[in-house]
């Protein structure tokens, strides 16, 4: 959740991002590992279904770098490319996983190769102004290998419950959402072909007992978070 272009905010929350993030998502009664890993996690399933193995993976709109691990972990990535406009979180990130096999860059200093397996990003693109958000995704375009993929997580406006949580987190309140059919259209329109929408989180920790059901509920844009998984054309 990490601004992409104009006015570089994220600087004043990069020392205390996760304890501003963790107020709002509070309300859920979980953290935000829990959400990063549960993504990353489903990420790794989809790419097995695809019989993709990724081994060069940028995190685009990294932030303080914490997805890395996840991206390590389960997705098996080999090296891990980190973007972001705010130098203050990728100095956190750098600080924090320097003995990792993963880089860290200000997004105006990575030059694209289209080289890259796949591109991560997570609560980004509702950062940006609207009329920025193309240029950001040809960025993306233009790391990517031929046929490389794109997965594009964001927080899903038709959830009340993503709602309320985006209200209660002073960087996501003036945040300007999309739909999941708005993703859709939005990629489709940078050259990139669709090949599946997920929804994730639907259940709050009190009703964990639930959360079992999630895997069959995916087809419904009703969850907290969606991915739309793409490839590039």
């Amino acid at each position: 959740m990490k601004v992409m272009s104009g006015e570089v905010h994220f600087d004043e929350y990069a020392e205390n991002y996760e304890v501003a993030l963790n107020q709002g998502l509070s309300a859920t009664g979980e953290e935000k590992d829990y959400f990063a890993r549960g993504r990353i996690q489903w990420l790794a399933k989809c790419m097995a279904q695809l019989g993709e193995q990724p081994r060069r993976v940028m995190d685009y709109g990294c932030g303080d770098g914490s997805s890395c691990e996840f991206l390590f972990d389960l997705v098996k990535a080999k090296s891990v490319i980190g973007v972001d406009t705010s130098e203050k979180s990728l100095e956190v990130a750098r600080q924090t996983y320097s003995d990792k096999n993963c880089s860290f860059l200000p997004i105006g200093t990575y030059t694209t190769k289209q080289e890259l397996d796949l591109v991560y990003c997570n609560g980004v693109f509702h950062h940006i102004p609207p009329t920025d958000r193309a240029g950001a995704l040809d960025y993306v375009w233009r790391s990517l290998r031929a046929r490389g993929i794109f997965a594009l997580w964001e927080n899903n406006p038709w959830n009340p419950g993503t709602r309320y949580v985006m209200s209660r987190i002073p960087f996501d309140r003036d945040a300007i959402t999309l739909t999941p059919p708005e993703a859709r259209d939005f990629v489709r329109r940078g050259g990139f072909q669709v090949l599946r929408t997920d929804s994730l989180f639907f259940f709050p920790k009190q009703l964990k007992c639930l959360r079992w059901m999630e895997s069959h509920l995916s087809g419904l844009p009703l969850g907290g978070q969606y991915q739309v998984l793409c490839r590039k054309s």
